[in-house]
């Protein structure tokens, strides 16, 4: 009984700040009316066939931190990107759920990771041009990683923008022609080294942890070297923009070398 109020209680609380969320956003594009008028975006709405309640929100889902500094707005597409990784990981998850019905908790977590992962993201984004729609500041200066990871980052927050302006059904009847497909064709786009290297290790008895070798470059430009250590001794190396991505590559690594000792 108490396990089911606090379920219910949770489910309230999850709908009350996406209501919430969608009040202030609302207030802010309102607020902020007349600068974005002068975006012009209405193409990317017949090339969608959505017709927007609110077109202000979806202009919001593009402006990049620098840009909304750089004019003095309170907002960018950081919340909104925030709303729509949570949403696009619900839509994945039924899908595959419903799709997959022999799979485990671990496979199906597997699977989504590779269709919501960053480089999956940049596919879709980059597949309906949204870097078209990208407002930066003047000036700024970007490394291609960080150009791509915001192309990654405007596709979740366009689906935050749809799911607020519309509702869940249409978000699904959009991912149904961007997302869908991909998985329905098998695509990969992410290699889960570390899940396997993980499995193979269990199976065997073996421990496996992670140590950062090291660190170098500018805050918003860093770069990770990880080894991989199993049973106390380095498997494997690798480099990454994260020490999560570095983890991977030198989980790589030491699968290769497993494979051949």
């Amino acid at each position: 009984m108490i396990s089911t109020i606090r379920e219910i209680l949770t489910i309230f609380s999850f709908f009350y700040d996406i209501y919430l969320l969608n009040s202030y956003i609302i207030y802010q594009v309102v607020t902020y009316k007349t600068i974005y008028l002068q975006f012009d975006n209405m193409e990317i709405f017949e090339k969608l066939k959505i017709k927007p309640n609110n077109p202000y929100i979806y202009q919001l889902a593009f402006l990049h931190e620098s840009y909304s500094n750089e004019n003095n707005l309170t907002e960018c597409y950081e919340r909104l990107e925030f709303l729509g990784d949570a949403v696009l990981d619900l839509v994945v998850s039924e899908y595959l759920y419903n799709s997959n019905t022999d799979l485990t908790e671990g496979e199906l977590t597997r699977q989504r990771s590779n269709y919501v992962c960053k480089q999956a993201l940049h596919t879709y984004s980059t597949e309906l041009g949204f870097h078209q729609y990208i407002k930066l500041g003047n000036g700024m200066e970007l490394t291609r990683r960080e150009i791509d990871s915001i192309k990654s980052d405007v596709f979740e927050s366009f689906i935050g923008a749809l799911y607020l302006d519309q509702d869940l059904d249409t978000v699904k009847k959009f991912l149904s022609h961007t997302v869908i497909p991909h998985i329905k064709r098998g695509d990969v786009f992410f290699c889960d080294y570390k899940s396997e290297l993980k499995q193979l290790c269990d199976q065997d008895g073996h421990s496996i942890t992670y140590k950062l070798i090291k660190e170098e470059g500018k805050p918003h430009n860093k770069t990770f070297q990880m080894a991989c250590v199993i049973d106390g001794k380095p498997q494997g190396t690798g480099l990454g923009g994260s020490k999560k991505e570095a983890e991977q590559n030198a989980s790589r690594m030491a699968l290769d070398n497993l494979s051949n000792p």
